[in-house]
C-alpha cells in the first residue's frame, strides 16, 4: 500500500513536468486530473488511518476494567464508562485522545460504575463456595495419596513379613474412612450442588451432613502424635520401609513434601471448615433459608476445630522439627513429640585463642541447644550440628568483651560458648525489653565449681589474658614453654603443669589433659604440699573483681622501654599499685608501695599525652593512659593514696562488671 501511495504522489508530479512542453489545454486538463487523483488519494489515506485507529482503542479498551473511567472526545475532559467509550470509538471523528482515569467515589460516573459492576453479595457467596469445592478435590487428591499409595504400598510390604502389619494401620489410623468418606459422599455432593447453583445457592445442608462424621477426626488426631513416633521409629529400624517412603516421595504426586507433610493435611483440615463456614456467614443474608443449617454446621464444626487446636499447634511444632530435620541433613534425632522449637538465628561465635568471630547458627529447643556450622554446599543439609547442649543445669552470663560488643556466655555441662548476637538482633531486643540492663546485672556469675570438676565444660581462660603459667608462673615463651588449657578448669598453664590426663565426664569420659590440681581433685591423690606464696602472688582477677580502680597503663621504669601493664589498687591493700602483664595472671610483675610517693602530671616535651610519674628518690615510675579523663580518675585514686588516706572507689557498677567480666570471658575451641 505504501508503494502505492507513493507512486500516485509521484504521477501528477511526472504528468505536470510532461505537460509544461506541451499545448495549453492538454496542460491544464492534466492538472487538473492530477489535482483530483491526489485529493482522493489523501482522502482514502485518512479513512483508512482513521478506522485503524478506532480499531486501536476499541483494542485498549478492552484491556481497560469495567471500573476504570476513560476520558474520551474531541478535546473534551468528560469521563466516560468503558461502555460509552466503546459505542463514541465507533465514530473516528470523535476520537481525539483516549486514556484511562481514577474515579473519586463521589464522581457522578462512579455511582454508575458501581451499579453496575459492583460484586453483589450472591456473587461473594458463590465464590465462597467455588473456594470450598476447589480445596476439598485438592484434599481428596491428598488423602487419595496417603490412603491408596503409602497406606496400600507399606501394606503390602508387611503382608511379605519385612515388617508388622499393625506398624502401617498404627501409623495411617482411620485414614481409609476419611478417605472414604469424602471421595464418595462430600465431594459428589458439592460438586453436584455447584451444578445446580443457580436453584439452590445454599452449603449449610450440605455442611451439615459432614457433622456427624468429625468423630473420625478425633480418632485421628489423637493417634496423630503417635503416628509420628512409630514412622520416625521405623524410618530407622527397617531400610525396607524407608526404601518405600523415599520412592513414593520422589514421585511428582508427592510435591517435593514428605509423608508427615501430607500426614498433617486431615488434622489441619476441619479448621478451614470453620473458617470457610464463617465467611459464608457473614455474606449470607439474616432472612436467608440456608442460614439455620449453616449455624448449626459451625457450631458443631467449631467445638471440632477446639479440640484440633492442641494437635494442631502440635502438628506445626512437627513441621518445623521437620524442616529442621532437613536442614541438618536428616541426621540428628530431633523428630519427637516431646521436643518443642523455641528459637533460630544466626550468630557470631568467638574463639577461646585469639577472639575472632565465626558464623554459626543456633537453633533453641525446651530441651537443647543446637550449636551448628554452616555447611556449603549446593543442595541437601545447610548446617552441622557441632554441639549439643542440655538445657538442663545450663547458665548464661552477659560478658563484655574489649573487640566485640553484646557478647554473652552460655554454659552447659556439655560445651561452653562466648557468642556475640548481630546488631540487628540486638536493636529488636532492646526495643522489646527496655529492662535488659537492670536484669542483666543480676545474671548469676558462672563458674565450674569442685563438685563440677570434670562434670561440666570450663570457660576457657584466652591466651592474650596471661603472661605466665596460672599454675607455676613461670612467663610464657614460643619455644620453650608454650601455653595449653586444662581441659576441666579452663587455666593457661605450661605443658609441665598439663602433663596429667584424665576422663572428663562432660566429655563422654574421653581421656583429656587436666593440671596438675585438677587431676588430683579428680583422681583423689593428694598433691604434695607446694612453697609458699610470695607477696606478688595473688591473681589479678581476684583484685579486679574488688578493687577501687583497674585498667590497662602503659608503664615506664627508668631507661626501661614502654610496655602494657594491667594496673590494680585493691580494696584490701588500697595503698598499693599492683602491675600485672595481663588481666588473668597469677602472679604481679612488681608493686609500688604509693605511700610517700609524689604525684606529678605537669606535660614534658618528650612525654606523650596523658601520661603522669610516681617518683620517690631515685625511683621514677611513668605511666601513659588512654585518655585524659582515665587518667584524671587514676590521678584521683592516687593522689588519696600518696598521702596515706583510703581513696574511694572509681568504679561504677557498670565498670566493675566490665572488669570482672573482661577478666572472666572465654569459650572453648571451636
Amino acid at each position: 500500500m505504501g508503494k502505492c501511495v507513493l507512486a500516485s504522489k509521484a504521477w501528477p508530479v511526472f504528468t505536470l513536468s510532461s505537460a509544461l512542453s506541451g499545448s495549453p489545454y492538454t496542460t491544464m486538463t492534466t492538472i487538473v486530473l492530477g489535482a483530483c487523483v491526489c485529493v482522493c488519494v489523501c482522502v482514502c489515506v485518512c479513512v483508512v488511518s482513521s478506522w485503524l485507529y478506532s480499531n486501536q482503542i476499541k483494542l485498549y479498551l478492552s484491556h481497560v476494567p469495567n471500573t476504570t473511567g476513560v476520558h474520551v472526545g474531541r478535546g473534551s475532559s468528560s469521563v466516560k464508562t468503558k461502555g460509552e467509550a466503546l459505542k463514541i470509538s465507533s465514530s473516528y471523528r470523535n476520537i481525539i485522545y483516549v486514556h484511562t482515569v481514577c474515579i473519586s467515589p463521589n464522581h457522578p460516573t462512579a455511582t454508575a460504575l458501581s451499579s453496575v459492576f459492583q460484586e453483589t453479595n450472591e456473587q461473594k457467596l458463590y465464590k465462597i463456595a467455588t473456594e470450598l469445592l476447589k480445596t476439598e478435590r485438592a484434599y481428596v487428591t491428598r488423602l487419595n495419596l496417603l490412603d491408596q499409595v503409602f497406606c496400600a504400598k507399606l501394606t503390602e510390604e508387611a503382608l511379605k513379613g519385612t515388617f508388622p502389619v499393625d506398624v502401617v494401620k498404627n501409623i495411617f489410623s482411620n485414614i481409609s474412612s476419611i478417605n472414604t468418606f469424602h471421595n464418595q459422599f462430600l465431594l459428589p455432593d458439592l460438586e453436584k450442588r455447584m451444578g445446580e447453583w443457580e436453584s439452590t445457592p445454599r452449603l449449610g445442608d450440605i455442611l451439615q451432613n459432614l457433622t456427624p462424621f468429625l468423630k473420625m477426626y478425633a480418632e485421628y488426631v489423637k493417634n496423630f502424635d503417635n503416628a509420628m513416633e512409630l514412622l520416625k521409629q521405623w524410618t530407622d529400624r527397617s531400610p525396607q520401609f524407608k526404601a518405600i517412603i523415599q520412592d513414593i516421595q520422589s514421585q511428582e504426586a508427592c510435591g517435593s513434601l514428605t509423608l508427615q507433610h501430607h500426614m498433617l493435611e486431615p488434622v489441619q483440615r476441619v479448621p478451614r471448615y470453620e473458617m470457610l463456614l464463617k465467611d459464608y456467614l457473614k455474606k449470607l443474608p439474616q432472612d436467608d433459608p440456608d442460614r439455620r443449617d449453616a449455624e448449626k454446621s459451625l457450631d458443631i464444626i467449631a467445638m471440632a476445630a477446639t479440640h484440633s487446636n492442641s494437635a494442631i499447634r502440635k502438628s506445626e511444632n512437627l513441621k518445623k522439627l521437620l524442616e529442621i530435620y532437613e536442614m541438618l541433613g536428616e541426621e540428628e534425632d530431633i523428630v519427637n513429640a516431646s521436643n518443642e522449637f523455641i528459637k533460630e538465628g544466626h550468630i557470631l561465635k568467638l574463639a577461646a585463642r585469639n577472639t575472632s568471630a565465626m558464623e554459626r547458627y543456633l537453633f533453641l529447643f525446651n530441651n537443647m541447644l543446637l550449636y551448628c556450622v554452616p555447611k556449603f554446599s549446593l543442595g541437601g543439609a545447610k548446617y552441622t550440628v557441632r554441639t549439643r547442649i542440655g538445657i538442663e543445669g545450663m547458665k548464661v552470663l552477659e560478658t563484655i568483651n574489649e573487640d566485640y560488643p553484646h557478647t554473652f556466655q552460655v554454659s552447659g555441662k556439655e560445651r561452653t560458648l562466648e557468642l556475640q548476637a548481630f546488631q540487628e538482633t540486638i536493636e529488636i531486643f532492646h526495643q522489646k525489653n527496655e529492662t535488659f540492663k537492670s536484669a542483666s546485672k543480676d545474671v548469676e556469675e558462672v563458674s565450674v565449681s569442685t563438685a563440677e570438676l570434670g562434670k561440666r565444660a570450663p570457660r576457657w581462660i584466652r591466651d592474650k589474658e596471661v603472661t605466665m603459667c596460672m599454675k607455676c608462673k613461670e612467663p610464657f615463651n614460643a619455644l620453650t614453654r608454650r601455653r595449653h588449657h586444662c581441659r576441666a578448669c579452663g587455666y593457661v598453664v605450661c605443658w609441665k603443669c598439663s602433663d596429667n590426663k584424665v576422663a572428663l565426664e562432660y566429655d563422654s569420659n574421653k581421656i583429656n589433659k587436666v593440671c596438675k590440681d585438677c587431676y588430683s581433685i579428680l583422681t583423689g591423690e593428694e598433691k604434695a604440699e607446694g612453697k609458699k606464696k610470695g607477696i606478688l602472688e595473688i591473681e589479678a582477677a581476684q583484685f579486679s573483681g574488688s578493687s577501687i580502680i583497674c585498667g590497662f597503663l602503659q608503664h615506664c621504669e627508668k631507661n626501661k622501654p614502654w610496655g602494657k601493664v594491667w594496673c590494680v589498687i585493691p580494696e584490701k591493700e588500697a595503698l598499693v599499685l599492683y602491675l600485672y602483664g595481663a588481666p588473668q595472671d597469677v602472679k604481679a610483675q612488681s608493686s609500688i608501695p604509693l605511700l610517700g610517693y609524689s604525684v606529678e602530671d605537669s606535660p614534658r616535651p618528650a612525654d606523650p599525652p596523658a601520661s603522669f610519674r610516681l617518683s620517690q628518690s631515685k625511683s621514677v615510675h611513668s605511666f601513659v593512659a588512654e585518655s585524659e579523663e582515665l587518667k584524671q580518675r587514676w590521678l584521683k585514686v592516687i593522689r588519696v593514696a600518696v598521702t596515706g588516706e583510703v581513696p574511694e572507689s572509681q568504679m561504677p557498677n557498670d565498670a566493675t562488671a566490665n572488669a570482672t567480666d573482661t577478666q572472666e570471658t572465654s569459650s572453648d575451641s571451636t
